[in-house]
């Protein structure tokens, strides 16, 4: 169970926009990058992207990039290389007490040798990691990312993903 999700849907009650895209794109193909230029005549300023992977670029339950989404997968680590990018997922990245949180480290651990890229091992699952999230980039030295204004989160759900980009002040990409 998402507590985090169940929790933060008190907020989306109070503040239903917080569910709602900066940008939204039909496949993962679409995705423009640089990323500044998915939204529109704002052009923030993005130095970091947060990509979540069920359903946007790998198939539930796969651990690579899904075949037909490679090449675009590889202009976005062309353009957002390490410490830049950051795969943040429930099914990979989250951590908790139990035993089953094993199966998922090894899981982050075969996500980041096929993708070259560091998966978030978050113990708050998302919306509610997004602290998680801008604390890690702030840590990287060569980041260069100062404040939540300049990450972009690409997910496939309104609920965790996007939600969680609002929450964090970051943009969403749905």
């Amino acid at each position: 169970m998402n507590v985090s999700a169940t929790l933060n849907f008190f907020k989306l009650i109070r503040n239903p926009p917080l569910c709602l895209p900066h940008a939204t794109i039909s496949t993962f193909n679409d995705l423009p990058i640089p990323l500044s230029s998915a939204f529109g005549t704002l052009k923030p300023d993005i130095r970091a992207v947060v990509l979540d992977k069920d359903n946007c670029f790998a198939v539930p339950k796969e651990n690579v990039v899904y075949e037909l989404y490679t090449s675009k997968f590889q202009s976005l680590l062309s353009t957002y290389p390490p410490p830049h990018l950051l795969i943040v997922s429930n099914s990979t990245g989250s951590t908790s007490p139990f035993p089953s949180s094993s199966s998922h480290n090894s899981e982050a651990s075969l996500l980041t040798a096929a993708t070259q890229i560091p998966v978030l091992h978050h113990t708050t699952k998302k919306p509610g990691c997004g602290p998680q999230i801008l604390n890690y980039f702030l840590q990287q030295p060569n980041s260069r990312v100062t404040a939540a204004d300049q990450i972009a989160v690409v997910g496939d759900r309104l609920f965790t993903d996007v939600m969680m980009a609002n929450l964090m002040g970051s943009w969403a990409v749905w």
